[in-house]
């Protein structure tokens, strides 16, 4: 890849940059990262386009391990960190006032957590460090979300576009429907899967071994941890921060449902026996390869690719110009699945067109 390409990855932090920018500025501005997210960036799509080119064969071994591009990752998860330690204090003892103000922080601040932080996040819990895991279970902290790290890996990734998989949007479903099942049923099979992950080693199932036990507390306990700290500091009990926290965690993982349900919605793998299905594909997700939303999501678009070679690294996703096709980028796809009618209207004939030709 070109230096331009490689810079444009560090696009990301123009998120946060925005949410900062607009609590200093005060009232409305805290919904600046809102509008650049689902404002500017599609309207950017529309005028840069697509980008098609993918990364020759024979250098796919060596951009794959370019450094570079794991170091963008890295220092993202170290950000975060530092960003939420913010948050935290803004909560504590910033100038938010108004119940507008705190909408429009809060949602800012989950396109953070949850737009580029579990996309980052997804992308380290792929990889064989045991420290690129360690910081993609980090990230999943911040938004309460840990036993993803689980079901996306050992469930999703198994069943996906299958009956079997929670976080395959069936034809029809809205999107409002999706999430209660999605959400729910997804933490519940993490433990169905981590149990017999428990029962093959021989421990029981409340043994300390069962990591949803741990991915289930964990976040209970850092938030405590941190309003007893801010409320001891302060001398009074800081309600604020738990309600931030939980606030931002559902509206994050909400996002990441939402991605869900546009990167599968009505795929389904043909049944070659009772309970076999054909091998994934590059034809088995929904596929987006505009260039600039994919810079910010660290070519989480090219999502067809990644499910067919989940074990690739974001740089050198392939685009297939034979997969099906969203009509463009998720920002712009993210609040049309708000508005069921009108996802319907665009999706259900891409859908049928894929299934006619597939």
């Amino acid at each position: 890849m070109k230096w331009a390409k490689k810079i444009g990855f560090f696009t990301a932090f123009l998120i946060p940059a925005a949410v900062i920018t607009g609590y200093y500025l005060g009232g409305g501005w805290n919904y600046l990262a809102v509008s650049f997210s689902f404002l500017i960036i599609p309207a950017l799509d529309v005028l840069f386009g697509t980008d098609p080119e993918n990364v020759p064969k024979d250098k796919v071994k060596l951009v794959s391990e370019d450094f570079f591009y794991r170091f963008v990752l890295y220092c993202w998860v170290y950000f975060q960190l530092a960003f939420m330690a913010w948050g935290f204090y803004v909560v504590a003892f910033g100038t938010l006032s108004l119940w507008w103000e705190w909408l429009g922080f809060i949602l800012s601040f989950a396109l953070v957590t949850g737009g580029i932080g579990i996309t980052v996040a997804h992308e380290l819990g792929h990889k064989k460090s045991r420290m690129e895991r360690f910081y993609s279970k980090v990230l999943l902290m911040m938004v309460s979300y840990m036993h993803f790290y689980i079901e996306h890996n050992r469930g999703h990734h198994v069943h996906v576009a299958t009956p079997e998989d929670p976080a395959t949007a069936k034809k029809g479903e809205t999107f409002y429907a999706f999430w209660v099942r999605s959400v729910f049923n997804s933490y519940f099979h993490a433990w169905k899967l981590e149990n017999e992950r428990m029962k093959r080693k021989g421990y029981s199932t409340f043994s300390v071994h069962n990591n949803m036990i741990w991915f289930t507390l964990i976040p209970l306990v850092f938030c405590t941890m941190v309003t007893m700290g801010f409320s001891i500091y302060s001398g009074h009990i800081i309600w604020q921060i738990p309600a931030f926290f939980f606030a931002q965690s559902i509206l994050a993982f909400t996002l990441l449902e939402q991605v869900n349900y546009i990167e599968h919605y009505g795929i389904v793998r043909k049944e070659i026996a009772t309970g076999r299905y054909e091998r994934v594909t590059p034809m088995h997700s929904w596929n987006a390869s505009q260039i600039v939303s994919n810079f910010f999501l660290f070519q989480l678009q090219r999502h067809s690719d990644h499910h067919a070679n989940a074990i690739k690294r974001y740089q050198v996703l392939y685009h297939y110009e034979e997969s099906p096709q969203l009509p463009t980028g998720y920002s712009a796809m993210v609040i049309l699945c708000l508005v069921p009618p009108l996802w319907f209207s665009v999706m259900d004939k891409r859908l049928d067109h894929w299934k006619g030709g597939y």
